[in-house]
């Protein structure tokens, strides 16, 4: 077909991403393509991405030919969701290695955009009422994690944020019972998950 040269404008769909779309963008979590714009830049024609992330008042324009580099993805489909769920009903497990370390791990996990790590990291930190306080690093990181699963829950099940992080809280409460005394007894299931165990 001849008409096929011509690029229709404005664009409103390439590699499988469209306008009005939410997808997943894992060093900030879901937004929403509200276009596809052409800009020259030094007489190349470059197709990007615009893209919106309504709570952080944010607008990221990402080049078309990026989106594979930096991990953009669609919203998990209702299995991935049913797994990162049921993820967070498993048995916490805490490595013994120090917290900078886990840190690290946590954060690299939370910004990997993979719901199920995600999840992991929401499990992990959890803390019920009648556990020991979490540190302020802890907090925050649990409260990232719990905030880009429930955006993601949220869009992919059409509910509000807070019903979303209610339905999160509601699988965490599920899980076994934690240990009052903390760390010590949390640190069983350590070396029972293959790549959980490596050497630190």
């Amino acid at each position: 077909m001849t008409t096929a040269a011509k690029k229709p404008t404005p664009t409103s769909n390439r590699h499988g991403f469209k306008t009005n779309e939410h997808i997943v963008y894992p060093a900030h979590g879901v937004g929403q393509i509200v276009a596809i714009e052409e800009q020259e830049v030094a007489g190349f024609k470059l197709e990007l991405f615009v893209i919106t992330f309504a709570k952080d008042k944010m607008t990221l324009r990402v080049p078309v030919s990026k989106i594979a580099s930096v991990g953009m993805r669609k919203l998990a489909d209702e299995q991935v969701m049913a797994k990162a769920l049921e993820t967070l009903k498993g048995r916490a497990r805490v490595k013994r290695t120090m917290w900078s370390r886990r840190a690290q791990e946590y954060e690299a996990k939370i910004n990997s955009g993979d719901l199920i790590a995600i999840a992991e990291v929401v499990r992990d930190l959890h803390r019920a009422d009648t556990q020991p306080e979490q540190s302020y690093s802890e907090r925050q990181l649990y409260e990232a994690a719990l905030d880009r699963m429930a955006r993601e829950l949220a869009a992919v099940e059409k509910l509000t944020d807070s019903e979303s992080v209610k339905k999160i809280e509601e699988m965490l409460a599920k899980g076994p019972k934690r240990a009052v005394r903390g760390e010590e007894a949390e640190t069983d299931a350590d070396e029972t998950d293959g790549d959980e165990a490596e050497a630190a």
